[in-house]
């Protein structure tokens, strides 16, 4: 979601945020038991192995202890509770064990903050690694509990097709979650040093100035390396999520600012935030085999100047909530060298009957590429927004241009295109017909009729459409300056549009949930 976010101002101050826990540190850490800063340890690579710990039971029922470095909180689901420290320093493993649940409590940091400079990190703060092993389970029991991973610190959750990480709610545990349950508990938030255009006011990113405070928590993203590595995620499912910290200021389902390529992050689901499913703030993550189902707010939501690329991703709405199935935004430095830039390809978007928005909203300072997808929305809304504010009516846009689409299949029952926003009077408005000419190219469907079988999946129409193939250079010929070549060894040749091409493509099965055809998340 789209917001000023100006934490460093107060946070509204420490009391509106108890919550969080009393500020404490020497950067106004609000976490709970968080003490001072000590001096960072030698991180070596993640563990292969836990650390020792008690047999299971032998006839099932909870395990005797916790590992170490873990709490034990007591029981739940006839499992032990081993709840993570509240700051992890140095190497730290969670390990699948029989008997054993995972949780979080207030704000969970991986590492402190050391700052947006990789090659000169603030003394005294420390890293972190958090290595959670496939099949694991965590868990919050509230809003205010949430996983935040620092600047400098990195997580490796990696777990396996038919073996995810679960991250969810304590409801979820205990099987009293509902089809329209929503924030339960915080989320993930993932901050990296990789640039942003936040924060950025007399200079130019990539620049250490280039920071700000993430949404939902007072930590910091930012800096001045693209390459800025905070892990590996991969078959992680993600439930329940999403928090309002105070208005316009929520934790999503899961937050990357200022996350760099270096990162790996594919295979991941998240399942009904009560904001949004993912935001990417700034930074330059490629991200790939994304689900996103019955989330509250937007589905998918980038901003900051964003730089990656989004392939093979779904959204579902539920037909109890759900806003846009994408937002692409700019905020901070907004000139065109430095617009939010995605690229998306192969998604298949599926909007709920009962919408009452377009699928997809293009605000200020966006350069947005689309290729070879699925767009499906039956409610009486169009299928692309192009904001009042965008790049088209921007006094920093570029030669006129506006969004790219190749291969794509529009089938929304309320037309391809609407100009403006809601708010706005018709002398401002972008006329309907200059967005409708933006999406006509010979590669497109327009007013197509879905043959979507499954939910999701294509059928006849779909499959007819010729996909686009990703030019060498993907700015090429459309004056936006900066290069975005670096994505393009990212992107995978397809034959296809959409994200799932027939019966046999089933990348997303076994490991998600509440998808048609798959267990359902509660």
């Amino acid at each position: 979601m789209l917001t000023k976010n100006n934490f460093r101002a107060a946070l509204l101050g420490c009391a509106a945020v108890a919550l969080l826990g009393a500020c404490s540190g020497a950067d106004g850490v609000a976490s709970p038991g968080v003490g001072a800063f000590v001096p960072p340890p030698t991180v070596s690579p993640p563990p292969t192995s836990p650390p020792p710990t008690s047999p299971p039971p032998a006839t099932g029922g909870p395990a005797a202890d916790c590992p170490s470095g873990f709490s034990n909180v007591g029981i739940l689901s006839d499992k032990r509770i081993c709840q993570l420290p509240s700051t992890i320093n140095g190497n730290l493993v969670v390990p699948q064990r029989e008997g054993t649940i995972y949780s979080v409590a207030g704000r969970t940091q991986v590492g402190t903050d050391t700052g947006p400079d990789a090659a000169n990190p603030i003394p005294g703060r420390t890293q972190g690694v958090l290595t959670i092993e496939p099949g694991v389970t965590i868990f919050g029991n509230s809003g205010g509990d949430y996983l935040l991973v620092n600047r400098g610190s990195q997580i490796f959750a990696e777990g396996e097709a038919d073996n995810p990480i679960i991250m969810t709610s304590r409801a979820n545990v205990e099987g009293t979650a509902t089809e329209n349950s929503i924030g339960q508990w915080g989320g993930l938030v993932i901050n990296g040093r990789a640039p942003s255009t936040d924060g950025c006011n007399a200079v130019t990113p990539p620049n250490i100035a280039c920071e700000a405070q993430v949404e939902g928590s007072n930590a910091f993203y930012g800096g001045n390396l693209p390459t800025d590595n905070s892990g590996r995620i991969r078959y992680l499912r993600l439930s329940y999520s999403g928090f309002e910290i105070a208005p316009n200021n929520e934790l999503n389902g899961i937050t990357l600012a200022g996350v760099g390529n270096g990162t790996t992050f594919e295979y991941v689901q998240v399942h009904n935030s009560s904001d949004d499913g993912i935001e990417i703030f700034g930074g330059n993550v490629n991200i790939r085999y994304i689900v996103l189902t019955g989330n509250d707010d937007d589905s998918f939501d980038t901003d900051s100047g964003w730089r990656g690329a989004a392939q093979f991703g779904i959204v579902m709405q539920r037909n109890g909530g759900g806003d846009f199935a994408w937002e692409t935004s700019s905020r901070g430095t907004n000139t065109a060298d430095f617009f939010t830039r995605p690229t998306y390809a192969n998604w298949t978007i599926v909007m709920r009957d009962n919408s009452t928005r377009d699928a997809i909203v293009h605000n200020s300072g966006h350069t947005a590429r689309v290729y070879n997808s699925v767009i499906r929305h039956p409610g009486n809304h169009q299928c692309v927004n192009i904001a009042t504010n965008s790049t088209l009516n921007n006094p920093n846009g570029v030669d006129g241009n506006g969004p790219l689409y190749r291969s794509v299949f529009f089938s929304c029952a309320g037309g391809n295109g609407d100009g403006g926003a809601a708010g706005t009077t018709p002398a401002t408005d972008i006329p309907d017909a200059t967005v409708e000419a933006l999406l006509t190219h010979p590669s497109n469907v327009l007013n197509g009729t879905s043959t979507l079988t499954g939910g999701f999946i294509n059928g006849a129409n779909e499959n007819a459409v010729t996909a686009s193939t990703f030019p060498v250079e993907l700015n090429a010929g459309i004056g936006l300056g900066a290069s975005n070549t670096f994505i393009t060894g990212f992107l995978t040749p397809v034959d296809y549009i959409g994200a799932v091409r027939d019966s046999s493509d089933n990348w997303y099965e076994g490991w998600t949930c509440s998808l048609p055809g798959q267990p359902t998340c509660h």
